[in-house]
């Protein structure tokens, strides 16, 4: 969609105002035709998927205007990943005025609720202020940075099922191989399933393998070699090791797989953000990296002005703790579950990785509550 235009100029295919809650949002719908509906949709990113996809569908792709409450993030940060969707967020006491005035007996209910949204930005569009999805660049920075984490996940959750199997039977493999998401420990695995057939073979096979996969230290190689000939077997049950054998080698082909899909995201991801105009500013920050400096250029974008203060991000990212309190019960502060976990996971990892690197957010991090 181009940046540049205004309110007045975009086309809508229809319009839509939402209702936030914990569970499910209600929704009110409208066409450029004048036909009318209400929905409900629950707060899962699969079931916002799966609504915007049929909306997609519904109008061939064409823009829809969707109007909701600016501090509920979650609801925000899900639905500005799509092109064809423009969100026109609004403060939540104009949404709130806006209800009173329409209706000064003071009745409430979501679906009225969202039926009040959808007629704000039917017929005071001048009024309100387009948050205008980010460049192409930018969206598919965002895109590749989560599928790349998705992709990392995955890997972590298999070399962490191959390490439980293989400390029940071959706990050598750990010793002698390190980090099992490496080339070289799946292609040892899928060789050598088993400390039986380990030893069973020829030392300079072995030494011959290493080689191979680009390992030239004659004193590592003479040290993992004495190993092998010395251990013993940690269990002679059959069924633990026979199954063992099996189940190592089809995690270790599966993980084998991932290892190159993920450095060629991780190729592009460099390559996209040697072009982006700023990602300097988000590599500059301490403890960053390569992986992280993707993930909060997208989590910030490229239109600043629809943040209106440091809280906004907390709400959209799920950083912030949400209080409850009700009547006489204590108050209580928990973790925010309603928002996008890949954009939480973002911000949290960051802020790991940042106090290695800076003494004010080692500082800050140590800060006692109150």
């Amino acid at each position: 969609m181009d940046q540049t235009n205004t309110n007045s100029e975009l086309t809508f295919a229809a319009y839509v105002g939402f209702d936030w809650a914990d569970q499910k949002h209600a929704g009110a719908l409208a066409t450029a035709e004048g036909h009318r509906e209400t929905f409900e949709l629950e707060q899962t990113p699969e079931a916002l998927d799966a609504w915007a996809c049929k909306l997609r569908q519904r109008f061939g792709g064409q823009l829809i205007a969707v109007c909701l409450e600016q501090s509920k993030g979650p609801l925000i940060y899900g639905l500005m990943k799509y092109e064809f969707i423009v969100l026109y967020p609004v403060n939540p006491k104009q949404a709130k005025r806006f209800r009173e005035a329409m209706q000064p007996s003071g009745a409430k209910n979501d679906p009225g609720d969202a039926t009040f949204i959808l007629e704000l930005v039917l017929k005071h569009r001048d009024r309100l202020h387009a948050w205008r999805p980010d460049d192409p660049q930018t969206r598919l920075i965002a895109q590749l940075a989560e599928d790349r984490r998705g992709l990392v996940e995955t890997r972590t959750e298999l070399s962490n099922r191959l390490k439980s199997r293989l400390k029940q039977y071959f706990p050598l493999a750990l010793d002698i191989l390190g980090e099992l998401t490496t080339e070289l420990a799946c292609q040892f695995l899928l060789r050598w399933s088993s400390l039986e057939e380990l030893q069973q073979e020829d030392p300079e096979e072995v030494a011959a393998f290493y080689r191979l996969q680009h390992c030239y230290h004659p004193k590592l190689i003479a040290e993992r070699q004495q190993k092998i000939a010395q251990a013993r077997p940690l269990t002679n049950d059959m069924a633990i090791v026979q199954s063992g054998r099996r189940l190592v080698r089809a995690l270790a082909a599966q993980l084998l797989t991932l290892l190159e899909p993920i450095r060629q995201y991780e190729q592009e991801l460099e390559r996209l953000m040697t072009q982006h105009a700023d990602a300097k500013i988000f590599q500059s920050l301490p403890g960053a990296g390569d992986a992280l400096a993707p993930r909060l250029l997208a989590a910030f974008g490229t239109d600043r002005d629809r943040l209106e203060n440091a809280a906004q991000m907390e709400q959209i990212s799920g950083i912030a703790p949400v209080a409850i309190q009700s009547g006489k019960t204590t108050r209580e502060v928990r973790r925010r579950w309603a928002c996008n976990r890949f954009l939480r996971q973002t911000f949290h990892e960051f802020a790991q990785h940042s106090m290695g690197k800076s003494a004010w957010a080692k500082a800050y991090w140590g800060k006692p509550v109150g």
